[in-house]
C-alpha cells in the first residue's frame, strides 16, 4: 500500500503521542510509588486514567459538534503538552502533603486523551480508500503494539539516567511535536445536526449502535471480550505465574512479553495477507474468537511455564486476527459522519466495562482461585465466538452493501 500524506501524518503524530503516553505513565507511577511507598497509591494511577477516559468518551460527541475533527485531535495533544509542562514544573515541589493534586492533573490529561482514539479511528476512513482500510488498520495496530511492547522497557530504563521530571518534560516535547504534525492534516468536518440538544448529541452514538444490527453484535462482543481481557492485566498475571505455574517472577515478564509479541505477529499477519482477509472478514473474526477462547482455556488449565509462554503468544495472535477485521467492519458499517459518535460509544463501553471487570476479576481470583479467572475468560470468549458465528450473515450483508 502506498501510504498517502494524511495517513503518514496521522500515524506518525499518534505514534509520538503513544510513546509519550507510556513514558508519562511510567514516570508518574514511579514518582508516586517513590514518594508514598504505597502500591495502592501507584495502582490508583491507571484507575484514575480509565475513569477519566470513560467520562471523556461520553462527552466527546459534544466537542465534535463544535470543532473540526483534525483540530479536536491536534488540540487535545496541545492541551496535554501544557498540562504536562505544569506537572514537570511543579514535580520538584511534590510531597506527601500535596501529591494528591497530581491525580487531578492525571485525570485532566486523560480527559483530553480520551477523544484521541475515536477521532483517529473516524479519520482513517476519510484518508484511506475502503479497499485499503484493512491494510491501514494493520499498519496502525502493528506500530501501536510495537510501541506498547518496547516503550515500557525503554521508559523504565530511562529512569536509570533521567529524573522522573525530565521524563515528563520529554513527554511534553513529544506531545508538542505530535500536535504540530496533526495540525498539518487535511480538515475533515463532522456533519451533525445543529438542531440536536445536549442529551441527543451525547446519546446519538448509543442510538446508532443499538439500531444497527452489526454494531449491536460487535458491542456485545466488545463487552464480553473486555471482561475476558482483564485476566491479562499485570496484577492477575503475576498471581497466576506465582500460584498456578509456581514459577519465578521472571516468567511474569516473559509471558507478558510473549502476549505482546503475539499482538504484533497478529497485526503483521493481517497486514501481509490483507487482500485475502479483506474478502473473508466475518470468517476471520470467527476464527480469531474461537482460537482465542481455546488458547485462553488451555492457558488457564496449564501448569508448565514454557507452554504458558507459547499459549500467551497465540492468544495475542488470535485476538488481533479477530480485532483488526472487526475494526474494518465497524468503519464500513455506517456513514463516515456517524463514525465519530459510534467510536466514542464503543470507547465508553470499553473503558467502563474494563474498570468494573478489573475489580470483579480480582475478587473472583481471591474467592475461587487464580485459574478460575482464565477459565471464565476462555468461556466468555466462547460466547463471543457464538455471537460472531450467528452474526456472520450481518457482516456479509454490511460488506455487500
Amino acid at each position: 500500500m502506498k501510504l498517502n500524506r494524511n495517513f503518514n501524518l496521522l500515524l506518525t503524530g499518534q505514534s509520538l503521542a503513544n510513546i509519550g503516553d507510556v513514558l508519562y505513565i511510567v514516570s508518574i507511577i514511579y514518582i508516586i510509588f517513590e514518594l508514598t511507598g504505597s502500591a495502592a497509591a501507584a495502582a490508583f494511577v491507571p484507575f484514575t486514567i480509565t475513569s477519566s477516559m470513560f467520562v471523556s468518551n461520553m462527552l466527546t460527541p459534544l466537542m465534535m459538534q463544535r470543532f473540526n475533527l483534525k483540530w479536536l485531535l491536534a488540540g487535545s495533544q496541545l492541551g496535554k503538552t501544557l498540562l504536562l509542562a505544569v506537572v514537570a514544573f511543579f514535580m520538584q515541589e511534590l510531597s506527601l502533603s500535596n501529591y494528591v493534586w497530581l491525580f487531578l492533573m492525571i485525570g485532566l490529561v486523560a480527559l483530553l486523551d480520551g477523544c484521541a482514539n475515536p477521532v483517529t479511528q473516524s479519520l482513517l476512513p476519510n484518508y484511506v480508500r475502503n479497499e485499503e482500510l484493512l491494510k491501514a488498520n494493520g499498519v496502525a495496530e502493528t506500530v501501536t503494539q510495537l510501541i506498547q511492547t518496547a516503550m515500557w522497557f525503554v521508559g523504565s530504563s530511562l529512569l536509570v539516567w533521567l529524573a522522573a521530571s525530565d521524563l515528563v518534560w520529554l513527554t511534553a516535547a513529544l506531545f508538542f511535536i505530535s500536535s504540530l504534525l496533526l495540525c498539518s492534516l487535511d480538515s475533515v468536518d463532522f456533519k451533525a445536526s445543529n438542531q440536536q440538544g445536549t442529551w441527543e448529541q451525547i446519546t446519538n452514538g448509543w442510538q446508532t449502535v443499538s439500531t444497527t444490527p452489526v454494531l449491536k453484535r460487535i458491542a456485545w462482543m466488545d463487552v464480553l471480550e473486555t471482561v475476558a481481557g482483564t485476566a491479562w492485566i499485570a496484577a492477575i498475571l503475576y498471581v497466576f505465574v506465582s500460584d498456578a505455574l509456581m514459577a519465578d517472577e521472571k516468567w511474569w515478564g516473559f509471558i507478558n512479553g510473549s502476549f505482546f509479541l503475539g499482538l504484533i505477529a497478529g497485526s503483521l499477519f493481517c497486514l501481509w495477507f490483507s487482500d485475502w482477509i479483506d474478502k473473508r472478514l466475518s470468517q476471520f473474526i470467527l476464527i480469531g474468537a474461537v482460537s482465542s477462547s481455546l488458547a485462553t482455556l488451555f492457558f488457564g488449565l496449564n501448569s508448565f511455564s514454557a507452554l504458558a509462554l507459547i499459549l500467551s503468544f497465540f492468544v495475542g495472535v488470535f485476538s488481533q486476527i479477530k480485532n483488526i477485521p472487526q475494526q474494518t467492519v465497524i468503519q464500513t458499517s455506517v456513514s463516515k459522519d456517524s463514525l465519530p459518535t459510534v467510536f466514542t460509544t464503543l470507547g465508553a463501553l470499553g473503558t467502563g466495562t474494563f474498570g468494573l471487570a478489573s475489580l470483579l476479576m480480582g475478587m473472583l481470583a481471591d474467592i475461587f482461585g487464580i485459574r478460575s479467572v482464565f477459565v471464565l475468560s476462555g468461556l466468555l470468549l466462547g460466547m463471543v465466538s457464538l455471537i460472531a458465528y450467528e452474526g456472520q450473515v450481518f457482516l456479509r450483508r454490511t460488506l455487500e452493501e
